[in-house]
């Protein structure tokens, strides 16, 4: 749609999980014009991205997927890890795996404490009920993971993104909270109140009447909000810079450099604000481009420096997960058998027909814990000494690290996942196994690593470096190590979950060089060799007191300029636990609030 001669009250840079929020909150009001620039496309109504069980379908190809891959990893064997990004409106509410959680009260609290008035959790927790609609679980879910900790009293949203939990819930999830129980880690409370520890069922973002994603895309520009005439959105357009007036003390945003697909460049200006909402990765390469970053990175691609802040495109955080996959025994359900194409096809049929089967669901299964190893829960003097080998260093570890030294701040989050992961060591991807498996994802809840992404070019289209600097803080491969170890645990054929799997069955990645799993240095080098992201990159454009690393402040508006704020996990300043989607919706919400003055 053109925007020729138009001026709009703001401009949304990025239409993903966070600027759709944005763009739908600010046009209830008619009077207020909001443009949204999207890179990717309208996709909508593609049955890739709708069909739940078709997820892995998607990531890795460049129409829906940036692709980004960070820089060689020194703790990691030398490995690059890829990282999916939505490259399409919905952003990457569009191909995560759908799961709902929730962060501990614990983490949101120290946000607060960082010096951000009005974000700890309870003044987030309206945000996070706001934007679902919450479904009653099926008898069958109740039947096969019991879900008795559920508070129905806080499920009175009617918010865009439908949640609901699934009809094909078995025995592999029976199992798993059977063994998390019997290991004395059952979760007794409501995850939504921010105190969950224990394994437990969480719901997923899918409406249970059509058995489809439901993704900001379909939630926050329905049908109802496209037609609003006082919103526009352009897909398959690059913003390439920010505008400003340099005229006054601090630059003011005044709109965007658009390049569409056929390389026109086009101005649009504003009267109110830009709102920067690319997400992680891309959020501080736009600042970067529009000379907002650290002067000597900017001069050096011939960048006009507008304010020097080195803070930007620092102190990013993301999960690593660790995935080890074992194979089960005949007959247990595992995702490697839609491999035949004759299973694929009855199940596809059974979708399109019905909208049944397995192809309409998410059945992952999780859990948090604390500190754990292959002999349960740390006693509190193994956590001191886990603690005191590995010094802390900024305030924001410091608080993660009060956190977790409580048993009631997870520490790491454990996932059913239903199929092999085969993780490669080199440029070659590794063949598929052709066994049946399931996998075991120990995920680290909060990292104490800092990473970084930074521009390699003037050129918008040149992705950024990312590079996560993953174990960098010593601390985050030895609570990963302790976490395989406590895999062992779980997978002990004494418990109802390792009696699933086969008695001495394939597992990956295999144990080399040591034959003992438990064995610390054996489970540092699966780390090495088995971790990747679990795609929840976040803090480079953190909303802290600038000297404390910051690059927005407490309503989101950017250092050293006026006009400008960032809405999207980049602000986060320290990672929270659990799939960050939740966090990413709830944050929006609040920032809507916060640019139209009600909060």
């Amino acid at each position: 749609m053109s925007t020729n001669n138009q001026r709009f009250d703001y401009v949304v840079v990025g239409g993903g999980t966070a600027g759709l929020v944005i763009a739908s909150r600010l046009t209830e009001d008619s009077k207020i014009r909001v443009l949204v620039v999207e890179a990717g496309s309208d996709r909508r109504s593609d049955p890739l991205i709708l069909t739940p069980g078709l997820v892995a379908a998607v990531r890795g190809k460049d129409e829906y997927d940036w692709k980004f891959s960070s820089v060689p990893q020194a703790s990691l064997n030398g490995r690059r890890v890829p990282q999916t990004r939505g490259k399409m409106l919905g952003g990457s509410s569009a191909l995560n795996y759908m799961m709902l959680l929730y962060p501990s009260r614990g983490i949101i609290d120290a946000w607060q404490a960082l010096g951000n008035d009005g974000w700890g959790f309870d003044s987030l927790a309206p945000y996070y009920r706001k934007f679902t609609t919450v479904h009653a679980p099926p008898q069958a879910a109740r039947d096969v993971v019991g879900l008795t900790y559920r508070d129905e009293s806080i499920e009175s949203g009617d918010g865009p993104i439908q949640v609901s939990y699934s009809e094909g819930y078995g025995v592999t999830n029976g199992a798993w909270l059977k063994s998390f129980s019997e290991l004395g880690l059952e979760a007794s409370t409501d995850p939504r109140h921010g105190n969950a520890v224990g394994a437990f069922q969480n719901p997923a973002t899918i409406d249970p009447a059509t058995k489809t994603r439901s993704y900001a895309a379909t939630g926050y520009y329905n049908a109802n909000v496209a037609a609003r005439p006082n919103l526009v959105v352009m897909t398959d357009s690059l913003v390439s810079r920010i505008l400003f007036n340099t005229t006054q003390t601090e630059p003011v945003a005044t709109g965007v450099e658009i390049v569409d697909k056929d390389g026109k460049k086009t101005e649009v200006f504003v009267s109110s604000e830009v709102i920067l909402a690319a997400g992680a990765l891309q959020s501080p390469q736009i600042l970067e481009l529009s000379g907002i970053g650290g002067s000597e990175l900017l001069q050096k691609h011939g960048i006009p420096v507008l304010v020097d802040n080195p803070n930007v495109g620092e102190n990013m955080h993301d999960h690593p997960i660790v995935c080890q996959s074992f194979e089960v025994n005949d007959g247990v359900p595992s995702a490697d058998r839609l491999r035949d194409p004759q299973v694929l096809q009855a199940l596809m049929q059974m979708y399109q027909t019905k909208a049944a089967g397995p192809l309409g669901q998410s059945n992952l299964t999780g859990a948090f814990t604390p500190l754990v190893d292959s002999s349960g829960v740390l006693s509190p003097a193994a956590t001191e000494s886990l603690f005191s080998a590995h010094a802390s260093s900024s305030p924001g570890n410091d608080l993660v690290l009060s956190l977790l030294k409580s048993s009631s701040t997870p520490a790491l989050q454990f996932l059913l996942f239903p199929t092999q992961v085969n993780i490669p060591q080199d440029s070659s991807p590794p063949p598929s196994q052709p066994e049946n498996f399931i996998t075991v994802i120990t995920a680290l809840s909060h990292p104490f690593s800092r990473g970084s992404v930074h521009i390699t070019s003037g050129d918008v289209s040149v992705l950024p470096a990312w590079d996560p600097q993953y174990n960098s803080h010593p601390l985050d491969l030895d609570i990963l190590a302790h976490g395989v170890q406590f895999v062992e645990r779980i997978i002990s054929p004494s418990l109802p979950f390792g009696q699933l799997l086969k008695p001495n069955g394939k597992r990956l990645p295999p144990l080399t060089p040591s034959p003992e799993p438990d064995d610390l240095e054996t489970a540092r080098e699966i780390v090495r060799q088995q971790q990747i992201s679990m795609f929840h990159v976040s803090g480079s454009c953190a909303m802290l007191p600038r000297e404390k690393g910051g690059v927005v402040d407490s309503r989101l508006r950017v250092y050293g300029t006026k006009g400008l704020r960032v809405v999207d996990a980049s602000v986060f300043p320290l990672e929270p636990s659990g799939n960050i989607q939740s966090t990413v919706y709830a944050v929006a919400e609040r920032a809507a609030d916060l640019i139209r003055g009600v909060v």
